[in-house]
């Protein structure tokens, strides 16, 4: 008999929704999303309305709080991507950055929620030698609770993203369950990746189409003529579940948001024009896409308590501007019903600092994988 029963998941430091959407697709049912960044939790309140959504700050969270928030009752899978600007290879490099501590508060989290399956990620300088202990200390927190995977690396670009985005990811099954042998696929995925072409070429330039306002976001038609590739296709398909309902009827009509314009001096547009395809503009360092190429890694700068940083956006492949909130969204791998923000900055900061949910759905649908096969066990 087919169980009907649709697995549930707690998605800590959840942002704007990446790990969430990933969750989803794959078949989760969601319960409780928490976040301490109202402005990086914004589009998740629109774009998931059936989720339990609290602004709260994880390091906090105790057993109480999760006998209001959810009863008492244990997720079948906990995701999280704990702040990482500690680790982080680009920038000062801090291990005593409090917020590596939230390292520590995600297994903390694990140990009360209890689990089937949980999935912690975050950058590549967490296994750096002077980060490294941090880790460990935390799983230590788990102890022989949980058989774990990893930590091991992964490239969203393998998943069949069109964005290069290395992360590190533990994987963890409670250990009197057992785990299905799908360990080989979810440490070496093999998917082909997406060219910049393949998932942006058919979107509207901000050159050249006019803007329509509704619900406080910009509403664009798309590129007249263009042949959408089978990656933008997926993106443009309409979900029964998730995604607000005002921007599924717009896309339903033809329309897509994010398509605003960043304003440019004429300096900046001549240095842009003369930087080629797959180089990098040398004053702005900003690097500029090729059709045929992969976008590497998209950051998110900083809010306002570390100065309001903006972060390098890729250089359009063949217009002179840098690319557009939805082009960002395209190359990460967040379908074009999701919305962000009605401003350009908060938008690239929640895309930045999102797991690609197209990685995300990868490992997320190995998981479901295994969680079906336990059920019927």
């Amino acid at each position: 008999m087919i169980s009907l029963y649709r697995p549930t998941f707690v998605d800590l430091f959840s942002g704007c929704g990446g790990f969430g959407l990933g969750a989803a697709l794959s078949g989760f049912r969601n319960i409780a999303s928490i976040d301490i960044d109202e402005n990086l939790q914004y589009s998740y309140k629109l774009n998931f309305p059936l989720a339990s959504v609290h602004i709260a700050d994880v390091s906090k969270l105790d057993s109480d709080f999760w006998s209001a928030a959810i009863g008492n009752v244990s997720p079948d899978l906990v995701v999280g991507g704990p702040p990482c600007q500690g680790f982080s290879r680009i920038g000062k490099r801090q291990p005593e950055d409090p917020r590596n501590s939230l390292i520590a508060h995600f297994f903390r989290q694990i140990v009360i929620l209890d689990p089937k399956f949980f999935v912690m990620e975050n950058v590549e300088g967490i296994l750096d030698s002077r980060n490294k202990y941090i880790l460990d200390e935390a799983l230590g927190l788990i102890g022989s609770r949980y058989n774990v995977i990893g930590p091991f690396k992964i490239n969203a670009l393998d998943c069949g993203a069109a964005t290069s985005r290395k992360r590190i990811l533990v994987i963890g099954c409670r250990a009197d369950l057992s785990m299905p042998q799908i360990e080989a696929r979810l440490t070496a995925p093999k998917l082909k990746p997406v060219t910049v072409a393949e998932a942006i070429s058919d979107l509207p330039s901000p050159v050249h189409n006019a803007e329509i306002t509704a619900s406080e976001y910009d509403w664009w038609n798309y590129k007249p003529g263009a042949q959408p590739s089978k990656y933008a296709r997926g993106l443009k398909k309409v979900s029964s579940e998730v995604g607000a309902k005002f921007a599924k009827q717009m896309l339903r009509s033809g329309l897509v948001s994010g398509v605003m314009r960043t304003k440019h001096t004429n300096s900046v547009v001549d240095r842009f024009l003369q930087t080629p395809p797959g180089a990098v503009e040398e004053v702005s360092r900003y690097p500029r896409l090729s059709w045929d190429g992969h976008c590497p890694t998209l950051r998110a700068g900083t809010g306002s308590d570390k100065g309001s940083f903006q972060a390098m956006r890729p250089i359009h492949p063949s217009e002179p501007r840098v690319i557009t909130v939805r082009e960002a969204a395209r190359l990460q791998g967040f379908p074009d019903w999701f919305v962000f923000h009605p401003t350009i900055w908060h938008s690239f900061r929640m895309i930045g600092n999102s797991v690609s949910p197209i990685m995300a759905q990868y490992v997320l649908g190995l998981l479901k994988e295994a969680f079906d096969l336990e059920s019927a066990a």
